[in-house]
């Protein structure tokens, strides 16, 4: 297949991104799954979109490596910007960026073991240590966001390589399961 022109991969990057970010910052997760509402807990939500965009991407690999790798170069030139903007000095980003890249990539392995097992047991354990971090969530609120990166799983699965070339992505309804 014929290599697509930079700006066309740019482009669509930029549009999948900005579609993560949007989807990452929506109130559910905060007000009812109990995702932490600070900056670790907004960069565990949109690492969590972005585990899940990836891990997508992968399954085309041929067709999306360079898609791919625009979307993390852009992700994380995104987070050094957001740093800046928080004040974190010159000589710390350079630090601060490498370890959550190597988070990220904990990330991404532990989501992708976590949607392989059935049980749902891994991927509580992932979604317990990354993005509850520092505390317990309840049975619940673990169970709910399980269920939710499930259905987003599933949901990105079905879309075509072709829509994601192009920069469209759309994300299952948020809706919470009742019971």
């Amino acid at each position: 297949m014929a290599k697509e022109p930079r700006r066309n991969i740019e482009a669509a990057a930029t549009e999948l991104y900005a579609r993560v970010v949007d989807q990452a910052r929506q109130p559910l997760y905060y007000l009812e799954f109990g995702v932490p509402d600070t900056p670790d807990g907004r960069f565990d939500m949109v690492a969590l979109h972005a585990a899940l965009l990836l891990r997508r991407l992968r399954r085309d690999h041929g067709r999306t490596e360079q898609l791919a790798q625009a979307f993390f170069d852009l992700m994380f030139a995104d987070m050094d910007q957001n740093l800046r903007e928080m004040g974190v000095g010159d000589l710390a980003v350079g630090k601060r960026i490498k370890r959550m890249a190597q988070g990220f990539y904990g990330r991404l392995a532990a989501y992708e073991a976590g949607l392989s097992d059935p049980s749902d047991r891994l991927l509580k354990e992932g979604l317990q240590r990354n993005v509850y971090r520092h505390r317990a969530a309840s049975d619940g609120q673990l169970a709910g966001l399980a269920a939710y990166v499930r259905r987003q799983a599933d949901g990105l699965d079905r879309l075509s390589a072709d829509r994601l070339c192009a920069g469209a992505l759309d994300f299952a309804p948020l809706e919470i399961d009742a019971g």
